[in-house]
């Protein structure tokens, strides 16, 4: 089982319509029992971090504060050699096939529903 693609970057939105279009697909995903997300945020334009990774990052300690994400990990850190990366594979063992593992792909995020 592959995880699910959310693109945020698909048609350049603007910040709040990206984080509108996130909270409406992890919510459908989550009631629909789809564990395993995969977010394609980008990186931003700028080089400095983009703020849509920034604001999507944000929101998803938001919900796991609420219960609703059990963990997630930014590409940056989604590999063997950081914690967050091994944590989630030890969640999601699925996560180990995805083409970004061990790439340090800093425009997406991958997330465990709970």
């Amino acid at each position: 089982m592959t995880a699910t693609l959310i693109n945020l970057e698909n048609g350049y939105p603007k910040v709040e319509s990206a984080m509108i279009r996130l909270r409406l697909e992890l919510s459908t995903l989550r009631r629909i029992g789809v564990q395993t997300v995969k977010i394609i945020h980008g990186y931003g334009s700028t080089g400095e971090g983009g703020s849509i990774r920034q604001a999507t990052h944000q929101y998803l300690c938001e919900q796991m504060k609420c219960g609703k994400v059990k963990a997630f990990c930014p590409g940056e850190s989604f590999g063997p050699f950081e914690n967050s990366g091994r944590k989630i594979i030890s969640l999601a063992p699925t996560f180990r096939q995805d083409p970004d593992w061990g790439r340090q792909n800093d425009g997406i995020t991958v997330v465990v529903l709970k």
